[in-house]
């Protein structure tokens, strides 16, 4: 598997659902139901969409948001066409069980992006999507129950080196809420092999107060990409 790569330049503007996000990271509905939540690297996905038409206070956060609205839909949709030609010629590696198949798959990012962009303006207006880049966030801390982040750290350790990661980190353990938790997926890289400086990671988590638990992840696609990462904040 060490030979087969998802090859990507700078970091891809993903549409994912909120259905994806629930097998994910395998929320619960106390999870998604208790706000607020905050969705960290967020692109054009419709999981704060989702979650405010069902009443949970949610926050995104990419950097952007700090284009205008054409700008947004314009760069999401050329990357759904892009990754759908790149997953084509990898197809024969993933796991299609969840999707049924490419077509499928597309469909889904493309309903996705649409549910987003009907949320963007106002949502941006009501401070629901929010312009900022890793490892500063402009938030208080202590101010979140649930902060996720999809496929963004670890899947670009290439491109952003160990102390990012455990600055960015730091950062969304920070304006987690005491009580509350963080969860990442994947714990893969983009060459489908495993964080390589994960144990150390760890090691840094508890060292700061986190307590990470390895949980088995609901959405399987990726090859070999069985779990996600939590990171619980204890209580004061």
């Amino acid at each position: 598997m060490s030979q087969v790569k998802y090859e990507q330049i700078g970091v891809a503007m993903t549409c994912r659902s909120y259905e994806e996000y629930i097998r994910m990271f395998a929320l619960n509905s106390s999870a998604v139901s208790t706000g607020p939540i905050l969705d960290v690297a967020a692109g054009a996905s419709s999981f704060v969409a989702e979650a405010y038409a069902n009443g949970t206070e949610a926050v995104a956060v990419d950097p952007q948001y700090g284009n205008g609205f054409e700008e947004i839909i314009d760069h999401a949709s050329r990357e759904i066409e892009t990754s759908t030609a790149k997953l084509d010629r990898l197809k024969e590696h993933l796991d299609w069980t969840f999707y049924g198949d490419l077509t499928r798959h597309k469909a889904m990012r493309e309903a996705s992006l649409h549910r987003f962009a009907e949320d963007f303006r106002s949502g941006k207006e009501q401070g629901r999507y929010v312009a900022a880049t890793l490892p500063q966030l402009p938030f208080a801390s202590d101010t979140f129950a649930l902060v996720v982040s999809s496929h963004f750290l670890f899947l670009y350790h290439e491109q952003f080196d160990y102390e990012f990661h455990i600055s960015a980190i730091r950062e969304l353990y920070r304006v987690c809420r005491p009580g509350g938790q963080i969860r990442m997926y994947p714990v893969m890289t983009l060459g489908f092999e495993p964080y390589p400086y994960m144990d150390r990671l760890l090691t840094d988590v508890r060292a700061f107060g986190g307590k990470p638990v390895i949980g088995a992840t609901g959405l399987l696609f990726i090859p070999a990409s069985v779990n996600y990462l939590r990171i619980d904040k204890a209580h004061e």
